[in-house]
């Protein structure tokens, strides 16, 4: 399902005005005046068009005649770079009339675009949450709790289903279950596919038994990455706070969610009620990978941060690296799976697990038998490029 949180006015759409103030130098005695005779620097054309749709992150390509100086806009920020000028934002989500000034002897004009999240992905706001827990069932792992700043990000609404995986893997011959290198995983991988093939009836249900490197490899295919640890448990909140589980409560039922072997299998994603950001199954029906190292003890150390990261001095340097991520490292796991009980569905448990795991198995509590579970994942973007 999409959501789209900005709507078009069909009036805006054709909105885009440019006025030029034509004249001459002069006004002394005995000069001619030349209505043809243009001052300053003159605008040309537009990227995007107006009336276009974009997403917040998105740039905008202004083109002159000449190089304007003096550059304003209401909204968002300028780069002049020769005769074009470059706008980039993030920019609010809806109708977007943005008015830019030069001082070059021409008057303002009006851009009017509509600004909308990305297809498939929902808007998660800046913010900052109480991360980690200290309920009765809280792990070590899970403390101290400590303040965390996250900037705005968008997010999958679901996690990423076989559909959307087999795409990738046709596009991406490499990281097809007969060709991926045996670096990068446990010798599970896509276990249950039939070549390219998912199970059968299974399109729209989470994709399961996949690495680390497999999902980071998606990711970055799709112009996306895995969300980091702290955005995941930010977004699973809802914004919600001091609450056990995505739903924003401290209680959780088998309507609410796909675990405890209820199901004894995924289901279709969005089949559960939405969280408080309209992120489906952040409890229940796939574990999901975080980019993040794991760490039993980087609570310690990423207290009153902005935008923590485990493993790592910066995002990019995973994004460019991922690839050489030792082995026998281990990567953050969040949400819980089919197979898991209601402690695994916390906002704030945590697991990890290597790099090359694409299946855990779980001791059922319910049940008491051992199960084993695959893993999936979802993917983020972040709002400015």
């Amino acid at each position: 399902m999409k959501i789209q949180l900005g709507t078009f006015a069909p009036l805006a759409l054709c909105l885009f005005a440019l006025a030029i103030v034509m004249g001459g130098c002069g006004g002394g005695e005995g000069e001619d005046d030349d209505d043809d005779e243009q001052v300053g620097v003159s605008f040309v054309s537009a990227s995007p068009a107006p009336g276009s749709t974009l997403a917040p992150d998105a740039t905008i390509s202004l083109t002159f005649d000449g190089t304007p100086t003096g550059v304003s806009v209401t909204v968002g920020q300028a780069t002049v770079t020769g005769n074009t000028v470059t706008l980039s934002g993030p920019f609010q989500l809806g109708d977007l009339n943005l008015v830019v000034t030069w001082d070059d002897g021409r008057k303002p004009f009006t851009y009017t675009v509509n600004v909308e999240t990305p297809e498939g992905m929902v808007f998660i706001p800046a913010g900052q949450f109480q991360m980690g827990s200290i309920d009765d069932e809280a792990s070590n792992d899970e403390q101290p709790v400590h303040t965390v700043h996250i900037d705005a990000f968008f997010m999958d609404e679901h996690e990423v289903t076989n559909l959307e995986y087999k795409e990738f893997i046709l596009e991406n011959p490499r990281w097809q279950k007969s060709r991926i290198d045996k670096r990068f995983h446990d010798g599970n991988y896509l276990k249950d596919w039939s070549g390219n093939n998912y199970p059968s009836g299974k399109a729209n249900h989470p994709v399961t038994l996949v690495s680390w490197y497999a999902a980071m490899a998606y990711a970055e295919w799709a112009g996306k990455r895995l969300p980091t640890e702290a955005e995941w448990e930010y977004a699973a909140r809802g914004g919600v706070a001091g609450k056990k589980y995505p739903s924003g409560k401290n209680t959780i039922s088998t309507r609410e969610a796909n675990y405890k072997s209820h199901v004894e299998d995924t289901t279709a994603v969005g089949r559960y009620a939405a969280n408080g950001y309209d992120l489906y199954d952040m409890a229940g029906n796939m574990s999901e990978w975080c980019l993040d190292e794991y760490d039993a003890d980087f609570y310690f150390v990423s207290r009153d941060s902005r935008n923590p990261i485990s493993g790592a001095r910066t995002i990019q340097w995973i994004l460019d690296n991922f690839t050489s991520i030792p082995t026998n490292s281990r990567r953050v796991l969040r949400g819980g799976g089919w197979y898991n009980a209601a402690r695994a569905l916390r906002v704030a448990s945590r697991n990890g697990a290597s790099p090359t795991t694409t299946w855990l198995l779980n001791w059922q509590e319910a049940g008491g038998r051992l199960q084993h579970g695959g893993l999936g994942f979802r993917c983020v973007r972040a709002v400015t490029p």
